[in-house]
């Protein structure tokens, strides 16, 4: 058996994304040790069998003695531990954890779980993160990417050696804990709930859902927009409290903070929405079809990937809120049985292409490859 050291920026992505493989290497006998910082997720880390080192991560600082801090926290971690294998998702774990394990010539996987903020705009920062990412990721053994364009940049820069980069289906779905719902049944057709789950950023698309929702709502008042996901202030492109509250008031949207069981809020729904200007493969999407909603999201990489246009939902124009108003209107305006539908097409998709069980495969095949290299 093997010792894994799995990491990222925050206990809650860990716990939120990678519960059901950190599960499954405890369940196979392999010691998993998961190196965050430690926040309220921390403990139900612990409780699922892993060992638990914190860390002090500042995700979108860019100050340089502060990661120079970082590089040499996992250097001093992994001296100690000296895993077998290094995982790692988001940009700083993926980064300077990478250079750490190279450094002690661990086997590493890396995750590219989407680009983010940096790579949407160009700038001195998107090309020294790029340089990084080509430092760090030179000796990995995998590099696993959630989109086929985000693979092809990577690729097209010269960021990763094509011999390591796979493209694995986002951060998969548990299928037996997002099981599949009827929509629920509405008395009149435009009597339409639409939800966006993700943290509060502009650059998940926000601004763009509230926008078309006072436009959709000048047509058909009775329809009704909700907002789920905690407040991320730390982050550059934050939304307020007070901007959310102002949009409460004015009774274009109901904000109904964060949750940990998002199924239920999927469960009353009947299309969940992501305008996002660029992702991995959300989680929200594949959560939300996973339980029989119809998806609306932008033509970008990784809302894409989630939606086959007409059949388990629409896609709209990115930084468009016309469109997306468009878009919204059109499934309003479908049959109550022709959006059942788009849901149950939905369910096929994920249970087809996007199942958890495929995600965790993945990783073990990373790791039998991983072991055979070393042993040629």
């Amino acid at each position: 058996m093997h010792k894994i050291v799995i990491t990222a920026n925050s206990s809650w992505n860990l716990f939120n994304f990678r519960s059901g493989l950190i599960a499954s290497f405890i369940a196979e006998g392999h010691e998993v040790i998961t190196i965050a910082p430690k926040d309220e997720y921390t403990e139900r880390l612990v409780d699922l069998g892993a060992r638990h080192i914190p860390i002090f991560i500042n995700p979108k600082g860019t100050r340089v003695l502060q990661d120079l801090l970082l590089l040499f926290s996992f250097l001093r971690i992994l001296n100690t531990e000296r895993p077998d294998f290094f995982l790692s998702y988001t940009i700083k774990p993926n980064i300077y954890g990478s250079i750490a394990a190279n450094y002690f010539k661990i086997s590493v996987i890396n995750n590219i779980s989407g680009l983010g903020a940096t790579f949407i705009t160009n700038n001195y920062l998107t090309y020294l993160v790029q340089w990084l990412y080509k430092f760090a990721l030179r000796r990995s053994n995998t590099v696993f990417f959630q989109n086929r364009d985000d693979f092809n940049f990577f690729i097209h820069q010269r960021l990763v050696r094509r011999e390591s980069a796979k493209i694995i289906p986002g951060s998969g779905v548990n299928l037996n804990k997002f099981k599949f719902l009827h929509l629920p049944p509405r008395d009149e057709a435009e009597e339409v709930n639409f939800l966006l789950i993700g943290r509060m950023l502009w650059d998940k698309g926000i601004g763009e859902y509230v926008e078309a929702a006072r436009l959709v709502q000048k047509i058909y008042p009775s329809s009704s927009f909700s907002l789920l996901g905690f407040l991320d202030a730390k982050n550059p492109t934050a939304i307020s409290s007070s901007q959310i509250q102002e949009w409460v008031a004015e009774g274009v949207i109901d904000y109904l903070g964060q949750s940990d069981d998002v199924s239920k809020e999927i469960a009353k729904t009947d299309c969940v929405v992501l305008p996002s200007y660029r992702e991995g493969v959300p989680r929200s999407l594949l959560e939300g079809a996973a339980l029989g909603r119809p998806l609306i999201a932008t033509n970008v990489p990784g809302c894409k990937e989630a939606i086959e246009h007409g059949f388990n939902g629409y896609l709209c124009k990115p930084y468009d809120h016309d469109d997306l108003a468009m878009q919204i209107i059109a499934f309003i305006e479908l049959k109550p049985e022709d959006r059942q539908a788009m849901g149950v097409n939905g369910r096929t998709k994920i249970v087809k292409e996007f199942d958890e069980k495929i995600v965790i495969e993945k990783y073990f095949s990373a790791i039998y490859d991983a072991l055979s290299t070393l042993n040629n």
